[in-house]
């Protein structure tokens, strides 16, 4: 009787995971409005090119490098999560399945993440800098320069976190990974 009740309990533990079914679908709508917002941009660009100066133009391609950046990220989350947390996609036979698909598990997951945000966080820094570069050609007062400075010397700090974290999640994992393999090992 007891052996029963843990069974149905596990099971019932187990099934939970489809509650994460509803979260992975709402990352899906948030994508079509970064798809929303792709296509609203690239209107704005097209539309407007002539009265654009060079670097107004790439600020507004960063952005859309950017935007396609995040829409990556989320399609990683939805796919990778997906399959590591709730169940296996049957794509076997797909012939566009990702590489990466085949062997995603939560370590490979978090590290792939933390690149796509080192990528995004390149992507503001640089506009940062495009940004600072004009508003300083345009030669504002001490105060304002000073600010400017904070501020880019502010998301350079976030940009040196999210890599330093990439760094220490890939080192954390090769380090589980050699541990396992190497418990394997010792098993046989």
């Amino acid at each position: 009787m007891k052996k029963d009740a843990s069974h149905h309990l596990e099971a019932f533990l187990f099934g939970s995971r489809w509650l994460q079914a509803p979260l992975y679908l709402g990352l899906v709508f948030a994508q079509g409005v970064y798809v929303f917002k792709f296509l609203q941009e690239l209107i704005h660009l097209v539309t407007h090119a002539v009265s654009f100066t060079e670097v107004d133009i790439m600020l507004i391609v960063l952005g859309l490098i950017d935007v396609v950046m995040v829409a990556n990220l989320l399609l990683m989350v939805i796919v990778g999560g997906y399959q590591t947390f709730v169940s296996r996609l049957d794509l076997d036979d797909h012939p566009d399945q990702p590489e990466w698909l085949s062997h995603v598990n939560a370590g490979v997951l978090k590290i792939k993440l933390a690149t796509a945000l080192i990528g995004i966080s390149s992507i503001h820094l640089l506009k940062t800098f495009i940004e600072v570069g004009s508003k300083m050609a345009q030669a504002p007062d001490a105060f304002a320069l000073t600010r400017l400075e904070h501020g880019v010397l502010f998301q350079i700090g976030i940009h040196l976190t999210f890599v330093l974290s990439a760094l220490v999640m890939a080192y954390t994992d090769r380090i589980m990974n050699s541990t396992l393999l190497l418990n394997k090992d010792l098993e046989h």
